[in-house]
């Protein structure tokens, strides 16, 4: 708990502070993204490209792209490994699936959506690199997790139109960093990041933080139970979503990790924090971004 008292000072001392983070508020931010009137279609709330998902790592992509699907996409495509393709089309037939195994291929996918949702599964192999270095140089509003971080540590560089989510260790090979000093002070870890790779940075982990070039915000939201594979997937899904439907990077940066962490809660008082499923979230994300 957290006890505050004012010392009797008066309200000028106070006004002339600035805080250093906020604590984001869940219900205000998600006042801000739009009703949708009744004559809306599927083309008026973007087209969501999720790209990664190497051999063995399919998962990744599906849950990111149901994700986005949940949190109201208008349209969501996947780019993966062509031996997938099937298979996600057969589980979730409203994602469209793409088999990708040259730039060529990958190039229009990329000319005809929204925004980009790179990393998930993505592998640092070939074709990985492959994906990323096409990637990297469009100019399209993205979502950068997983091994697209790795895949940045290598080459670094500054960028307006990204959001970045790295977990801790992620965020200690991007500043050339161990993990605990990352942890040490993560604030300063996000604004470090924020300063070297511009663009938005959400540092995940207990207390996710999102800094943008202007202010810093803490989300309290969520639980131990987000402990397991594919939350971070999700996550980045979600962030798409709310891009895709006009947010700007800052806002829907900070209306994700709240929607994400509430919709976890949600999970983890239906039945306990052990054994939360990131798939469990999608239920919660589709009621919360409604109430």
């Amino acid at each position: 708990q957290l006890a505050f008292s004012a010392l009797n000072l008066p309200e000028t001392v106070y006004a002339r502070l600035s805080p250093v983070s906020q604590r984001l508020e869940f219900s205000t931010l998600l006042q801000q993204l739009p009703p949708r009137a009744r004559n809306s279609h599927k083309g008026q709330f973007g087209h969501v490209l999720v790209i990664g998902g190497e051999q063995g790592m399919n998962g990744a992509v599906r849950l990111a792209g149901e994700a986005a699907l949940r949190c109201g996409a208008g349209r969501v495509s996947i780019a993966t490994r062509a031996a997938h393709a099937a298979t996600l089309n057969c589980g979730r037939p409203e994602l469209m699936c793409h088999g990708v195994e040259s730039a060529e291929a990958l190039r229009p996918l990329v000319e005809q959506a929204t925004v980009l949702a790179v990393g998930p599964g993505l592998g640092q192999g070939a074709w990985g690199r492959m994906i990323w270095q096409l990637v990297e140089a469009c100019d399209k509003p993205q979502v950068v997790d997983a091994d697209a971080l790795n895949l940045l540590v290598e080459t670094p560089r500054r960028c307006g139109h990204w959001i970045l989510t790295p977990h801790p260790g992620e965020a200690g090979r991007l500043l050339r960093q161990h993990n605990e000093q990352v942890q040490a002070d993560r604030l300063a870890a996000a604004r470090r990041l924020q300063k070297e790779y511009g663009g938005v940075v959400v540092l995940k982990g207990a207390g996710t933080l999102v800094s943008t070039d202007t202010e810093n915000s803490i989300c309290t939201a969520g639980n131990p139970g987000m402990s397991s594979a594919g939350m971070g997937d999700v996550l980045t899904g979600v962030i798409a979503a709310l891009l895709a439907q006009g947010l700007k990077p800052g806002l829907a940066a900070q209306l994700g990790v709240c929607l994400h962490g509430a919709a976890a809660d949600q999970g983890a008082r239906a039945a306990g924090e052990r054994g939360l499923l990131a798939g469990d979230l999608f239920g919660p994300l589709r009621r919360l971004i409604n109430s």
